[in-house]
């Protein structure tokens, strides 16, 4: 099936980073920053990571540069949200890539956030009615090569049927086993996991706690973590330690090792792994190189 071709070509661990991602890649003045992001790619694919997935509601052409700085490895949109893109326009951009690059893109779509976006509706329906229209293009991706960014069980029902798995992104082991009693076996789970590497554990729930706070205003990331038993006093001073702990790795490799077998264990095909720099590095944009190479020798990167 193509849920399970998809799923080879992933591979075990992934990168997920919004720093992947390069605006306007054409403008003379990005030129510098998309060489470090080019090169940064390059590398990636040969630590042996399976996917790229680039980060922040990018479109295709912010995924076709990195696609164009490597050779092999998978290439997915993390996502591309639906109100912010035509399915048409989508479309259009996956077939205008040469067919080489087209197949190693994995398409990921989402519904964003009420207050992130206009003209907001039904996001189920209206994701529906989104893949209708790309079924019913000739130009693709088909449902081998797009995956769903679902929470909660009615788009994780929509991502097993309408395509190759989900990508489900805030959440813990737990709703990693529950999702997959919902998936069955052929659809592809492919949950995001951060990862702050910092031996000082103070240190490290301070830097999650930053991250934490630009998404626990969102609805869709609180709905969630309540059906999975955590109350709204986990969501205050940016989080509880309870928290920090079940949607981070904080430590050593060895700590990231255990988070992620954890996963994996609760029945994810594949893991996109971010790295969550202390705010000063993550404002300067600086790339997490060194977290990156250290988390390939550690973490299990090939079935």
């Amino acid at each position: 099936m193509a849920h399970t071709v998809i799923g080879r070509d992933l591979g075990r661990i992934g990168v997920w980073s919004t720093d992947l991602r390069v605006d306007d890649p054409d403008a003379p003045d990005n030129a510098e920053r998309l060489g470090e992001v080019a090169a940064a790619a390059a590398e990636l694919e040969a630590l042996g990571y399976g996917t790229l997935w680039v980060g922040g509601s990018p479109d295709v052409t912010r995924a076709a540069h990195i696609l164009r700085a490597t050779e092999h490895v998978t290439v997915g949109t993390s996502i591309i949200s639906i109100w912010q893109h035509p399915a048409a326009e989508v479309a259009a951009a996956y077939a205008a890539l040469p067919p080489a690059l087209r197949e190693r893109l994995v398409v990921g779509l989402g519904v964003s956030h009420a207050h992130m976006v206009t003209g907001w509706t039904k996001p189920y329906s209206a994701m529906k009615a989104y893949l209708d229209e790309l079924d019913d293009s000739p130009l693709g991706p088909l449902p081998g090569r797009r995956m769903l960014a679902a929470l909660g069980p009615r788009m994780l029902r929509l991502a097993r049927d309408r395509a190759a798995g989900c990508l489900p992104y805030l959440v813990t082991a737990e709703h990693t086993a529950r999702a997959r009693e919902l998936l069955g076996d052929d659809a592809v789970l492919a949950p995001e996991l951060k990862v702050v590497l910092d031996d000082d554990l103070a240190r490290a729930r301070a830097a999650a706690r930053d991250h934490l706070a630009f998404y626990l205003p969102m609805p869709n990331y609180t709905k969630n973590l309540l059906r999975l038993g955590f109350t709204e006093r986990d969501f205050e001073a940016g989080g509880s330690d309870r928290l920090l702990d079940a949607v981070f790795a904080l430590g050593d490799t060895e700590a990231a090792r255990a988070r992620a077998d954890a996963f994996l264990a609760a029945g994810a095909d594949h893991l996109a792994v971010q790295v969550v720099l202390d705010p000063a590095r993550r404002k300067a944009g600086e790339l997490p190189l060194a977290e990156w190479r250290a988390l390939a020798g550690a973490l299990p990167l090939h079935m």
